[in-house]
């Protein structure tokens, strides 16, 4: 047997780290993977769940829906890596010393998430890709995605203090306050965006399956919605790229790198409604929403992090 059980019997704030961040890695995966099953109509290439066929768990070799049996499965295995990196991930936050209840709270909640997550998946494929349901299925990853992020920036070793929104902030509270509310407006927004993103999705092509309905209104009414809260974000993210400027805030390159990630967002958005939404742009889209919201979700945490200093081990 070996001594330190691969690291858990002792996990350092390194290893926990390291295993964090695997979590939050994984979630995103599972967005483009998905978003892969999506746009090569391979939702329901495994017709029924938890099984892949009537009888059979797996594909069956020679089966009429071929490769979108084989890409629908593989996106379903996805999920028992999700689930092992997150059991890994508990575990070694249980195991750390000094114990960190909220280290404990947050792997658990991925932990959790991850396998109901799988069955709100079952449920779009019963429902024959419902796209509400659909939309929920992609939500609840992110909500997993925010989580994991939140557990990976709170248990990263650190020898000072996490930067405020203004370094020394005890001498300009109202200015921390602000920025505050600069950043949970941001968060918010992000989240109003990536859902009327998944309202577009519904109205667009890219239902998953052929048979697969969608949900009755205007995929360019949807689109003009999801491009205002886009580029209110925009404005949120110059406005908090003024203040962390003008404060001289170490922040500020988070800021301006957050404000680029959501430009570059909306450039992919407006070239793919141009392109009439091209599959490589969706999948790319997608991506760039799970990247979005791990931006929103440290610009929230840096500006209300309270906590002290941790040491590296």
């Amino acid at each position: 047997m070996i001594d330190t059980w691969f690291g858990f019997k002792r996990p350092t704030a390194r290893f926990l780290h390291a295993w964090a961040i695997a979590n939050v890695a994984a979630n995103v995966l599972l967005v483009v993977t998905g978003g892969g099953v999506r746009v090569t109509g391979s939702g329901l290439g495994c017709p029924t769940w938890p099984q892949c066929t009537s009888g059979n768990i797996a594909p069956v070799r020679g089966n009429e829906m071929g490769i979108h049996s084989a890409i629908e499965f593989g996106n379903r295995l996805l999920t028992w890596v999700l689930v092992a990196v997150a059991v890994a991930t508990f575990v070694a936050a249980v195991r750390r010393r000094p114990a960190d209840p909220l280290a404990r709270r947050l792997a658990l909640i991925v932990a959790l998430g991850v396998p109901l997550q799988g069955v709100i998946g079952g449920i779009t494929v019963l429902t024959n890709l419902n796209p509400w349901v659909v939309s929920l299925h992609f939500v609840a990853t992110m909500i997993i995605i925010s989580i994991a992020t939140w557990l990976a920036i709170h248990v990263k070793p650190r020898e000072a203090t996490a930067p405020s929104i203004v370094d020394g902030a005890e001498s300009a509270p109202a200015l921390r306050r602000v920025g505050m509310i600069v950043a949970w407006l941001m968060y918010a927004t992000t989240w109003i965006a990536v859902y009327f993103g998944t309202v577009v999705t519904g109205s667009g092509p890219h239902s998953g399956d052929d048979i697969a309905m969608r949900n009755g209104l205007r995929f360019d009414q949807m689109a003009v919605l999801h491009a205002d809260a886009v580029w209110t974000l925009v404005g949120l993210s110059v406005a908090l790229i003024v203040l962390t400027v003008a404060a001289g805030s170490s922040l500020k390159r988070s800021a301006l790198v957050f404000g680029g990630i959501v430009l570059l967002q909306g450039f992919i958005g407006y070239l793919q409604y141009v392109l009439h939404v091209p599959g490589g742009l969706v999948i790319l889209h997608m991506f760039g929403a799970a990247i979005l919201m791990i931006g929103a979700t440290q610009l929230v945490l840096a500006t209300t992090r309270t906590e002290g200093s941790r040491r590296t081990e």
